[in-house]
C-alpha cells in the first residue's frame, strides 16, 4: 500500500477525533518553543562562563588580603607591602607576586569614567582600573597586541590621602580600544582623561592588551573595558596581592603563604587567601544555575511530550482495534500498519512543529526585548525541530508495533 493513498484515511480519521490530535501538536507547538530558546539561552551562558578573563593559567592564581595595618605614614605603608610581598616571595612554589588594587572576576573593586575630552559633560566610558606596583602584563601573562610595557621609572608611589599627583602613561584593552576610537588603526599615544571637567587627569595609551576582565566581569563587551595604572598605592585600609604559583602548587602555597605572612607580622593581622578559580565559580554560580535549570526543564518537556505522544498513540491503538484487524484480514502487512500510525503522528507532529516555530520566534523577540538577547539563530529551528520528529517516531514506535501485532482474529473477536 502507498505512502500517499494513506494520507487520506489518515486525515479522515483524525477529523473525526480531531481533540487527541490537537492536545499532542499544541503539547508539540510550546515544547519546542520553550526549547530553542532554553537551549539558546543556555548556550549563551555557558559561552558567558567559559569566555577568557586575559590571565593565563587561571588555576595558578591567587589572591590575597591583608588588614588591621595600623601606619598612617605613606612611606611606612610602601615600604610593608614590598616587605609583605618579599616575604611571599620567599614562599618555596611562589612564581610572582604584585600589589594590585584589585582582582579580574573578583567582584570587588573600582570603576572611573573615561572621557576623549575636558569639555565633555559625560563619559565615554566606564572602566575598571588596576593600580599595580609591577607589571601586569608579565605577571598575569595579559597578551600585549600593541606598544610597550611600562618601564621601571614609570610606576609610582602615591599617598591616595593627600597627593594629587597621577600617572602620564595607561595600558588599556583592546575591548575599551574599539570602544574609545572606533575604526582607527591604533590607540597608541592617545591622550585619554579619566573623570569629566577641568579637574580631568590627561594620560597617554602607551600599550594594549589583548584582553583583561573587569572586577565584576560585566557582559558583553563592558567585561573587558579595564585600564592598568603604573601605581602603588598608600592609605588603602586593605592591601591586595596577586600570586602566580608553580604548576600544581597553588594550594599549598596559599596555606603556606598565609602561615609566612603572619609569622612575619609583629602585631596580629588579617589574611585572606582566594583563588582565580574561587573567583571565577562565584561570579558565574548564577549562569551555571540557570543553565542547569534550563536544561533540566528541556529534558522535562522531551519526556513529557514523549509521554503525550505515547499515550495518545495507545489509546487509537485501543480504539481502532478492529480497524486493525479488518485491514489485516485484507491483506495489510505488520509493516503497512505500522507506517499507518508512523505517518498519522508525523502528520500531528509536523503541525505541531509549524505552529511552535512561529510560537518560538515570538517568544525569542519577547525576550530580545526585554533581556538584550540576541536574534534566534537558524539552526536552533532547525536543530528543534528534527528533534521534534524523531522524538514522535520514538515515541510511536512502540504503540504502533504492537497494533501492528494484533492478529486478524483477535481484532475483530466480539467484546
Amino acid at each position: 500500500m502507498k505512502m500517499n493513498l494513506e494520507i487520506r484515511p489518515i486525515l479522515s480519521a483524525l477529523l473525526r477525533s480531531k481533540t487527541g490530535a490537537i492536545l499532542v501538536a499544541i503539547q508539540v507547538a510550546i515544547s519546542l518553543a520553550i526549547l530553542v530558546n532554553a537551549v539558546y539561552i543556555v548556550n549563551q551562558r555557558l559561552a558567558v562562563v567559559a569566555r577568557p578573563s586575559g590571565v593565563a593559567a587561571e588555576n595558578e592564581v591567587f589572591s590575597v588580603g591583608i588588614d588591621n595595618r595600623k601606619l598612617d605614614d605613606h612611606a611606612a605603608q610602601i615600604a610593608m607591602q614590598k616587605q609583605d610581598e618579599a616575604t611571599m616571595r620567599a614562599v618555596p612554589g611562589v612564581a610572582s607576586v604584585i600589589r594590585s588594587s584589585q582582582s579580574p572576576l573578583s567582584r570587588s573593586g573600582s570603576t572611573t569614567s573615561i572621557a576623549l575630552e575636558r569639555k565633555q559633560t559625560s563619559a565615554s566610558a566606564h572602566v575598571s582600573y588596576y593600580m599595580t606596583g609591577d607589571s601586569a602584563i608579565k605577571h598575569w601573562g595579559l597578551k600585549l597586541v600593541e606598544g610597550r610595557d611600562f618601564n621601571p621609572g614609570e610606576y609610582l608611589e602615591i599617598d591616595q590621602s593627600s597627593s594629587k599627583e597621577f600617572v602620564d602613561v595607561v595600558i588599556i584593552t583592546k575591548a575599551l580600544s574599539q570602544k574609545l576610537f572606533p575604526g582607527e588603526a591604533s590607540a597608541i599615544g592617545k591622550t585619554i582623561y579619566f573623570g569629566l571637567g577641568d579637574d580631568a587627569e590627561a594620560t597617554r595609551v602607551i600599550g594594549v592588551v589583548e584582553r583583561l576582565q573587569t572586577h565584576g566581569a560585566n557582559k558583553g563587551s563592558k567585561g573587558e573595558e579595564s585600564v592598568i595604572l603604573p601605581i602603588r598605592m598608600s592609605n588603602n585600609p586593605y592591601a591586595i596581592f596577586s600570586v602566580r604559583t608553580e604548576t600544581g602548587q597553588r594550594d599549598k602555597v596559599m596555606k603556606d603563604v598565609d602561615v609566612a605572612l603572619r609569622a612575619a607580622s609583629a602585631a596580629p593581622i588579617i589574611v585572606k587567601t582566594r583563588s582565580m578559580e574561587d573567583d571565577r565559580r562565584k561570579r558565574y554560580r548564577a549562569d551555571n544555575g540557570l543553565a542547569w535549570m534550563l536544561i533540566a526543564v528541556c529534558v522535562l518537556l522531551l519526556l513529557v511530550t514523549a509521554s503525550g505522544i505515547v499515550g495518545i498513540s495507545s489509546l487509537w491503538v485501543t480504539q481502532r482495534r478492529k480497524h486493525i484487524g479488518v485491514r489485516r484480514a485484507l491483506g495489510a502487512r505488520r509493516i503497512d500498519i505500522l507506517r499507518y500510525f508512523v505517518t498519522e503522528n508525523l502528520m500531528i507532529t509536523s503541525f505541531g512543529i509549524g505552529c511552535g516555530l512561529a510560537l518560538a520566534i515570538a517568544l525569542n523577540q519577547l525576550l530580545v526585548s526585554k533581556l538584550e538577547l540576541t536574534k534566534l539563530p537558524t539552526p536552533y529551528l532547525l536543530g528543534g525541530s528534527v528533534i521534534f520528529w524523531i522524538l514522535g517516531i520514538i515515541a510511536v514506535v512502540g504503540p504502533a508495533a504492537r497494533a501492528a501485532s494484533i492478529s486478524p482474529a483477535t481484532a475483530t473477536r466480539s467484546t
